[in-house]
């Protein structure tokens, strides 16, 4: 028997996923979904897939499977996109809407132009060290330590924002080989769980210039949570303040560490692509 499946694809500066409603269109073995929508010959093409749903504690919940089957905690691109959703598909008219991930709840504040969502901040919560075993003696913060990836050593700073993320300063952000140190760090022993990797460059207007391997999905064009955890670092190793503006391969994002809460404000567009209908075998 055949089920056909309603979904959007929608992208974050460029991160795109493909959406779906599961309070009218409940997913079954989403991983395996996962892996085959989100092959670019044949299936949809995506970073992964998002599935929209109830929550007792907030408007909605979000899951986010990656392109290779594996749940991720938090997506800041993926969040800002089921704000713009759940609006324009009138599944609510609040303009603050409140969001249960696998990393706590999330707020999204929505920014409107003519009655359509534009822009999206998130709150992202407290960013936080990524407890690293680097001397074998226990968890300890990496902070600018170095890290060694085959040929070379980096000095890299590990940053949490619900999952975690290893990112590195370079001189040149461009020269880096992303598809070779890229799933070498993210699988270095180091890492048992594998980790994000973000390469960035303080560029002479102050923004930072970032490029992502993410985990489970590899080069993506955007990584909220990735440049979330640079600014962070950044600020944490001096070269910027509370914030920054993040460019990616697919877009801008403006982060702001806020001084009275801790918190993380993410602010970026969210982009509507297409909408379809896919059949799967039950």
């Amino acid at each position: 028997m055949t089920t056909k499946i309603e979904f959007t694809k929608m992208h974050g500066a460029g991160n795109d996923y493909i959406y779906v409603n599961t309070l009218r269109f409940p997913i079954n073995k989403p991983e395996e979904l996962a892996i085959a929508w989100s092959r670019p010959h044949t299936g949809i093409g995506s970073d992964g897939l998002v599935l929209i749903g109830h929550s007792d504690k907030a408007d909605f919940s979000m899951r986010i499977f990656n392109a290779d089957g594996s749940e991720a905690m938090m997506c800041g691109n993926a969040s800002r996109c089921i704000g713009k959703y759940v609006y324009e598909y009138g599944l609510t008219q609040k303009t603050t809407v409140t969001l249960d991930t696998l990393s706590g709840i999330k707020i999204l504040n929505l920014h409107l132009k003519d009655n359509h969502v534009d822009s999206v901040t998130v709150d992202m919560g407290e960013p936080a060290d990524e407890p690293v075993n680097l001397f074998g003696q226990g968890p300890e913060v990496m902070r600018e330590q170095p890290i060694t990836a085959d040929d070379r050593t980096f000095l890299a700073t590990a940053v949490s924002m619900g999952n975690p993320h290893l990112v590195i300063f370079v001189e040149q952000v461009a020269d880096i080989d992303l598809t070779y140190y890229g799933p070498l760090l993210e699988r270095h022993p180091l890492f048992p769980n594998r980790i994000n990797v973000e390469f960035a460059q303080v560029l002479e207007d102050g923004s930072i210039r970032m490029r992502v391997w993410e985990r489970g999905s590899g080069i993506t064009q955007a990584c909220g949570t990735g440049a979330c955890a640079t600014a962070v670092a950044a600020c944490l190793t001096g070269r910027k303040g509370r914030r920054s503006d993040i460019l990616m391969d697919g877009g801008r994002l403006s982060i702001t560490w806020d001084i009275a809460t801790s918190h993380i404000l993410m602010t970026g567009p969210a982009t509507k692509v297409f909408d379809g209908t896919i059949e799967i075998e039950e």
